[in-house]
């Protein structure tokens, strides 16, 4: 095997390990942070459902790391510096996740590896090599995300506590407010997965399978809501006293959460692994003399990337799940929920609406909308100001680190 290519597989396994140290804790930060579950459980359900993510679902993310950023046909006369500008990108973009993480900082893996790209991009082929008129929507997207995931948050935890937790009958009203999240979670779910799904199986327009999926989707939602309501119906007591509601409210959001974590974190190793493996063919394409425009990710390869996440997870992922999870506000499962429900729903749209986001901006804005829901005061500005920092750095400093790490290897292999 060519030593540039065993290199490209060492730092795929390095990047998707950095994934899985840092951003794993989007999915599992909160459940953690609010007792809702152990960390060892959110390593046990991370390794299923982010493998699973990523080895099954992974293959569909588009090209956009590789092929919208900078125009890969620049490159057509001279395809191997594109493979080593690749390289140096998923490096630099490694390095500055691994120290991120290190200092307990959760910055998002794609505005890293997007970084990196346009750094050796601007450094190969100039300014003109970058496609900056897609990376003004991708800008945009980085102000908007966190934005409307705050205002969901704000909105749902706002609705919870007025009309169940400080309601004179909470468990009551959780007997309703439960079933009607866990269906409308599983709607989000369902018609995400089954818009794709319906045209290709069945071989039907896109609008068509998109009201079929919907459809589908309401129907399993008022399958499971109905279902979880006579279930609580049957094991709850709605004139328990007042005092002793309190415990059994923030146990039913707690399986409710867990759940959206679950749909979460395989979300994010299908589309997130990309970010990892998805450079690495276009270094393989690279060494091979072409650039193509579109390009199928190995199956083999995807599962590389799925055991780097979680890998990561299990070695050094405690440090952001600790900031995501408790640092920002106090969690409780129900805030918890606002929070990863409002994350999910954020993300699934802009997925739906072509608008590349971050899952972590998403949840971090999404945290901070259930603790203005509580009071300003309890929000600890501190760390706020800390994370919103790290996100500036990110771009610059994983350009940076790709410009000098392309400079490198360009003496060593040009």
């Amino acid at each position: 095997m060519e030593p540039l290519l065993l290199l490209a597989f060492v730092v795929a396994l390095y990047m998707a390990w950095n994934i899985g140290a840092n951003d794993v804790a989007n999915a599992f930060g909160t459940p953690v942070g609010s007792g809702a579950i152990t960390f060892r459980m959110a390593l046990v359900l991370a390794a299923v459902f982010e493998f699973s993510g990523a080895f099954f679902a992974g293959g569909n993310v588009t090209d956009t790391i590789r092929g919208n950023i900078v125009y890969p046909e620049l490159f057509a006369a001279d395809p191997k510096v594109f493979a080593i500008g690749m390289l140096a990108a998923l490096l630099g973009a490694s390095i500055w996740l691994n120290l991120a993480t290190y200092l307990s900082q959760p910055v998002s893996t794609t505005h890293a590896i997007i970084g990196a790209v346009i750094g050796f991009g601007v450094v190969a082929m100039g300014p003109a090599a970058i496609q900056w008129h897609k990376m003004g929507a991708i800008a945009s997207s980085w102000i908007i995300s966190p934005l409307v995931g705050a205002f969901f948050s704000f909105l749902i935890y706002h609705i919870l506590l007025r009309h169940v937790l400080h309601h004179t009958r909470p468990i009551a009203r959780a007997q309703i407010a439960v079933p009607l999240g866990l269906g409308a979670m599983t709607c989000v779910m369902f018609y995400s997965i089954l818009q794709a799904y319906y045209p290709r199986a069945l071989h039907i327009p896109k609008s068509q399978g998109c009201w079929l999926a919907l459809g589908t989707a309401v129907v399993m939602a008022n399958l499971i809501g109905v279902a979880v309501w006579a279930i609580m119906k049957r094991r709850c007591n709605p004139d328990k006293p007042l005092g002793e509601h309190s415990a059994d409210v923030e146990r039913f959001f707690s399986r409710v959460q867990v759940l959206d974590a679950c749909y979460l974190s395989f979300a994010h190793g299908a589309n997130d692994v990309a970010n990892a493996v998805g450079p690495v063919v276009g270094i393989l394409q690279g060494l091979r003399g072409t650039v193509a425009t579109q390009a199928v990710i190995p199956a083999w390869v995807l599962a590389l990337g799925g055991f780097g996440i979680v890998l990561g997870l299990a070695t050094y992922g405690y440090k952001v799940l600790e900031a995501v999870g408790h640092k920002i506000t106090e969690v409780t499962p129900t805030r918890g929920f606002a929070a990863e429900f409002s994350t999910a729903t954020t993300v699934l749209v802009c997925s739906l609406l072509g608008l590349p986001v971050s899952t972590t901006f998403v949840l971090v804005g999404a945290i901070m909308g259930v603790g203005f829901a509580r009071g300003f005061g309890a929000i600890d500005l501190r760390v706020v100001r800390r994370i919103f920092v790290s996100w500036v750095v990110t771009l610059p400093a994983s350009a940076l680190l790709a410009i000098v790490i392309f400079k490198i290897l360009s003496i060593w292999y040009l």
